[in-house]
């Protein structure tokens, strides 16, 4: 198979980072990589021959038609991109920044302006999953963002081979909109779930029965599905703190949009509050701890969840 002409440069070998390029890398794209963390990059290509890791230098990805950043915030981003050691300014006229970042669909308008005076343009390419791990195989679902109809159709080919489903939303930031709208609609279903998980156990019930009812009931969601054969396993891979960063980016847009409603205050005050009682990194499942605590109850796996999750596996 021949080699593809297109040059991809990759920022963030993050959790999800690392395997959205390497879906690209199996695909028999040649990815220049970078990470905050240099041992990521070297492992990087260690399994994936025909990438190379980039060097610390700002103009490391000039040769790169196509820069993908994968990072923690939209701060990160714009740092990496304009700030003192940015990139963007050493990249060529017409490339394309692809951000795949979770950010403020605000941020992004702003970024994509400055990078236009670059003549670089800039696509918002968020992820989500239809069910945990997905992005593992190659199954991202991707909502983009893009002004520019000409360079949407350049990284096309690229959206597709690390995605299953690519979703275009509008303009530039719509993207990021959407993401953050969806994860919106996912925490109301962890918050509703630990809520409902403490208080059956209140009241007597199994949560892992719970568990079983809901997903063939009504109340079948992400999170319910998650906990199915993993109740209290805490590896999701998605850490709370960047969902508290969630919630607060989707407040903001929701009131920036002219609409009330009074749950994304609550729901960033109860998670702000499950960070207060788990260690730092810790993933969002462990939320549960706090309702534990003012419930005053323990949410243990059954021994008919622990009989089942053995036979799975």
């Amino acid at each position: 198979m021949d080699e593809p002409s297109i040059s991809v440069g990759w920022i963030g070998l993050g959790n999800a980072g690392y395997l959205m390029a390497a879906c690209l890398a199996k695909k028999g794209h040649r990815l220049l990589v970078r990470d905050a963390d240099p041992t990521r990059g070297i492992e990087f290509v260690e399994e994936h021959a025909k990438c190379r890791v980039a060097t610390s230098d700002p103009d490391s990805f000039q040769n790169c038609q196509i820069l993908v950043t994968m990072l923690p915030n939209g701060k990160v981003v714009n740092d990496v991109l304009l700030g003192e050691h940015g990139i963007a300014p050493h990249l060529k006229p017409g490339s394309v920044v692809i951000d795949t970042s979770s950010s403020s669909p605000f941020d992004t308008r702003a970024l994509g302006l400055e990078l236009s005076r670059l003549r670089v343009d800039l696509i918002d390419s968020p992820i989500t999953q239809e069910q945990l791990h997905a992005i593992d195989r190659g199954g991202a679902t991707l909502m983009v963002g893009a002004d520019s109809a000409g360079a949407l159709e350049k990284v096309m080919p690229i959206l597709k081979d690390m995605s299953t489903h690519v979703f275009t939303m509008g303009g530039l930031g719509a993207g990021h909109t959407m993401k953050t709208l969806n994860n919106y609609v996912s925490v109301g279903s962890i918050i509703a779930l630990n809520d409902a998980l403490v208080t059956g156990r209140k009241l007597g019930l199994d949560p892992q029965t719970m568990i079983d009812v809901m997903n063939v009931g009504t109340g079948v969601n992400f999170s319910t599905k998650y906990s199915q054969k993993n109740l209290k396993s805490y590896d999701t891979g998605y850490q709370l703190e960047l969902l508290v960063k969630d919630v607060k980016i989707a407040k903001d847009v929701i009131e920036k949009s002219g609409f009330e409603t009074g749950l994304p205050a609550l729901a960033e005050r109860y998670l702000e509050d499950s960070l207060k009682v788990v260690g730092k990194g810790a993933d969002h499942a462990e939320s549960l701890k706090s309702w534990e605590q003012r419930a005053g109850v323990e949410i243990k796996k059954t021994e008919k969840g622990e009989k089942e999750q053995n036979l799975s596996q």
